[in-house]
């Protein structure tokens, strides 16, 4: 049987790399999506390790925030892979700032990068999935999307969003056989989590009951769930990994 294709967005991150392993060790062939600004290099240093560690991982280069640059990398999977039947929507950034000092670059990079991205991505591959009748959307949100956080009203808004897409689009093709979730992480042990001074990790710790931060291999549990056949009855949902920081 020919191996379902995943294609995850961001997926030479912290999130993305241990999502792209999980896929792969489940059998899927997984491409990670990569921009890194251009830096290509960097992506293939990534593969090299991923190799390293035996993962035979193709990388992909897109600029999500631009519709051609996203037209370009799906047609370019599909031609030497095939179309996509998983795509993790999980590429994104932040630019904090307090809304009365924030500037519209701040505000228009973030919902390029976290929303209309999603719109792209999501467009460019949900055609081929209908008519497979088979397909796999999952959406990387964030806590912060469910509770809102000071100084980012930004993510906040486009990570809430992103929810609002999910359900909306899981409502347009149920039936098909595609379904459409989101995964909404809390504080997550990536690089950018352990570069922030101990004291102020400490505080956010203090504040997680399960009492850790969440793994990288955390969220990709959750994603391969969600991208398993048998999870056909789920959609149109988010799933909070958040240690239990913000109930609801």
């Amino acid at each position: 049987m020919t191996k379902r294709v995943a294609l995850v967005t961001g997926g030479t991150g912290g999130i993305g790399t241990s999502i792209c392993k999980q896929l792969a060790d489940d059998g899927y062939q997984v491409i990670a999506g990569y921009y890194s600004g251009g830096n290509h290099e960097k992506a293939q240093k990534w593969q090299e390790t991923m190799a390293a560690e035996g993962y035979d991982i193709p990388v992909a280069f897109g600029n999500i925030t631009e519709w051609e640059s996203c037209e370009s990398c799906i047609e370019g999977i599909r031609r030497d892979f095939g179309s996509i039947d998983i795509l993790v929507n999980n590429g994104g950034i932040t630019r904090d700032s307090t809304l009365r000092k924030m500037n519209k670059d701040q505000w228009v990079d973030v919902i390029n990068t976290d929303l209309t991205s999603v719109f792209y991505m999501t467009r460019m591959v949900v055609n081929d999935m209908l008519t497979k009748g088979f397909g796999r959307i999952i959406n990387i949100s964030s806590v912060n999307g469910e509770k809102g956080q000071f100084g980012q009203a930004n993510y906040s808004a486009a990570k809430a969003g992103m929810h609002g897409f999910t359900k909306a689009v899981a409502q347009e093709v149920a039936s098909k056989g595609v379904t459409v979730n989101t995964i909404s992480p809390g504080y997550i042990a990536t690089a950018m989590i352990m570069e922030v001074p101990e004291e102020i990790r400490d505080t956010i710790r203090k504040g997680i009951p399960v009492g850790r931060f969440g793994k990288p291999e955390d969220i990709a549990r959750v994603v391969s769930f969600l991208a398993h056949e048998d999870s056909s009855f789920i959609t149109g949902a988010n799933i909070s990994a958040n240690g239990g920081q913000h109930m609801h």
